[in-house]
């Protein structure tokens, strides 16, 4: 889960230009199985197929579009 802070009360155009560089994104990285732009929220949900480094590198490629966008994750002790 990603959040966007502020995207629901950017312009119109903001928006679109959001939601397409996120389109792009998720479309270069196979590992994306489901992915929802909640605007009421300004959060965007992605589902992975497991494999280490996915979240890593689908959130920084990402943040490399939309620089605000923050990770919300829960931490998990390594094993």
């Amino acid at each position: 889960m990603m959040l966007i802070p502020r995207l629901r009360s950017r312009p119109a155009s903001e928006i679109e230009r959001a939601s397409r560089d996120i389109q792009a994104v998720l479309a270069l990285h196979h590992d994306v199985v489901f992915a929802d732009l909640n605007l009421k929220l300004n959060l965007l949900w992605v589902s992975l197929r497991p494999r280490p480094g996915a979240i890593t590198e689908l959130a920084a490629a990402i943040r490399l579009r939309i620089p605000e966008a923050v990770l919300v994750a829960h931490y998990a002790e390594p094993r």
